[in-house]
C-alpha cells in the first residue's frame, strides 16, 4: 500500500530513476532481506545513472551530428586509410578537449573522415562536453541568413561557448570577406576555451587559398 504514494512523491519530485527503481525492487523476492540505507544506496545509484543518461542523450541531440551512430568502440583499423590506432585511441580518451586543443583529419575523399569525427564527438558527450557539429558549407550559409535577420549573436555565442565545434568538409572554396571574418572570429573567441576539430579533403599547405591570406614565412 504504500508503493503508490511514494512512488506519487518521487515523481512529484522528478526523482524518476529511483521511481524506476523503486517499482523493480517491489517485486524482487530478495529485495525484500535489504536493509533500509542497501534500498537508499540502489535508489540513489539508479537516479544517478539515470540524469547522467538524460545529459548524455540531451548533449547528442543538440550536437546534431551527421553520424549519430559512430562510435569509437567500431572503428575499424584494418582498412587501408593509415590510421594510427595507438594515436586514435589517446584522442578518444577526450583529454584533448580538456586541454582545448584543436584536431585536423585531412585525407582524400571517402576515406570516413566525418565518420571518425563524428565517433569522436559522440564519445565526447558521455564525457560530459558539449558539442555543435555542422559543415562548414553550412556553417557559412547559417551565418549569413544570422546577419540578416538577427540571430548573429546568439548563433555566435553558441558557436563559441560549446567545448566541441566540429567543422566538417573544409575548403575548397575561397572564403569571401564576411566568411573569412566570421571565421576568424569564432577561432579567436574559441582559442584557449575550447576545441575545433575539422575535417577535409585538401592538404594543410592549401589552406591559405582557401582562406584568402597569404602565408607567412
Amino acid at each position: 500500500m504504500l508503493s503508490h504514494p511514494t512512488l506519487d512523491q518521487l515523481r512529484a519530485l522528478k526523482l524518476d530513476g529511483m521511481a524506476q527503481a523503486f517499482t523493480e525492487l517491489e517485486v524482487q523476492e530478495e529485495a525484500r532481506n535489504l536493509a533500509h540505507a542497501e534500498w537508499l544506496a540502489l535508489l540513489l545509484d539508479r537516479e544517478v545513472a539515470y540524469r547522467s543518461t538524460r545529459r548524455f542523450q540531451a548533449r547528442l541531440r543538440a550536437a546534431r551530428l551527421r553520424h549519430s551512430q559512430a562510435a569509437v568502440e567500431d572503428v575499424d583499423y584494418r582498412t587501408p586509410r593509415r590510421l594510427d590506432k595507438a594515436l586514435f585511441q589517446q584522442l578518444a580518451t577526450c583529454r584533448w578537449i580538456a586541454e582545448h586543443r584543436g584536431l585536423l583529419v585531412t585525407g582524400p575523399c571517402g576515406i570516413g573522415k566525418s565518420w571518425l569525427a563524428c565517433a569522436l564527438a559522440q564519445k565526447a558527450c558521455p564525457d560530459g562536453y558539449t558539442v555543435h557539429y555542422t559543415r562548414v558549407p553550412r556553417l557559412f550559409a547559417d551565418l549569413d541568413l544570422a546577419h540578416g535577420d538577427g540571430r548573429f549573436p546568439r548563433l555566435f555565442r553558441m558557436l563559441v561557448k560549446v567545448d566541441l565545434l566540429v567543422l566538417d568538409d573544409w575548403g575548397p572554396d575561397r572564403l569571401s570577406a564576411s566568411q573569412r571574418r566570421d571565421l576568424m572570429e569564432i577561432v579567436e573567441d574559441r582559442h584557449g576555451r575550447g576545441s575545433i576539430l575539422i575535417t577535409s579533403q585538401l592538404p594543410v599547405a592549401t589552406w591559405h587559398e582557401v582562406i584568402g591570406e597569404p602565408m607567412t614565412s
